[in-house]
């Protein structure tokens, strides 16, 4: 038995969160004394991404939930619907191949354009409307956002207690398979994909030099700025090595 010990009311009180009669509970533990760093991390927020190493959140607009976010940077014209061009345009700018990019439009847009829609009459053009995003969600997934588009501090901490074996700040690509497998909830194969695919495409993009997902990068993509902030590094790096020729 596993038990991590909290304070209330100035006592000690022990909490279980792992039995020897089974074994999954042991090997990933919940994360535990999130209170020192984050304010009520079992609320989800709405529009920011308070996490142990950001309690502030980070500088996130009050009038976007944390998914809108996510998917704000596709949205180049801002006019609340996500074009395939849009899609194709993005990852190009962040620097996907264009293999990447190409079956990124049908994959997105052939998933998640229908659910989105104002009416029940699908959109000819398959447009994503921003407004409706928190209708994209999928099961089988972290649960970071919740049906509404929140984030959930206590879900994204529970990702790296759980995962990220020798704690050192970030996810490897064998641990984020293992990661993704562990949140398979049963009959659930459209969530198993896309699941797998949000991760697989992330890391590919975003891991850093030593092959790891770090946390703090994991977050700006939950909130959308990683997505901002590499098109712009790529666009520099770009203007530098035309100013060199």
């Amino acid at each position: 038995m596993v038990a991590q010990t909290t304070q209330m009311n100035g006592k000690d009180h022990h909490i279980v969160t792992g039995i020897k009669e089974v074994p999954v509970t042991l090997a990933r533990p919940p994360a535990v004394y999130l209170e020192k760093h984050v304010r009520n991390p079992g609320v989800a927020r709405v529009n920011c991404c308070p996490t142990v190493d950001t309690p502030d959140g980070g500088d996130n607009p009050s009038n976007r939930t944390v998914l809108q976010q996510h998917v704000d940077f596709w949205d180049e014209d801002k006019d609340g619907i996500i074009y395939p061009l849009d899609t194709y345009r993005g990852f190009r700018r962040i620097g996907a191949p264009f293999w990447m990019s190409f079956l990124a439009v049908f994959v997105v847009h052939g998933t998640f354009s229908y659910w989105t829609c104002p009416t029940w009459i699908p959109d000819p053009s398959f447009g994503i409307y921003t407004d409706k995003i928190h209708r994209t969600k999928h099961g089988s997934d972290s649960e970071t956002y919740d049906t509404e588009g929140r984030f959930n501090p206590m879900a994204f901490e529970n990702q790296f207690s759980k995962y990220d074996k020798d704690n050192k700040g970030g996810l490897t690509l064998k641990e984020i398979w293992y990661l993704t497998e562990g949140n398979r909830n049963i009959m659930d194969p459209t969530g198993w994909v896309a699941e797998k695919l949000e991760w697989f495409v992330t890391y590919y993009l975003f891991a850093d030099d030593d092959k790891i997902l770090r946390r703090e990068t994991i977050r700006k993509v939950i909130d959308g700025s990683a997505f901002f902030e590499k098109a712009k590094q790529l666009e520099q790096r770009k203007r530098g090595a035309k100013k060199m020729a």
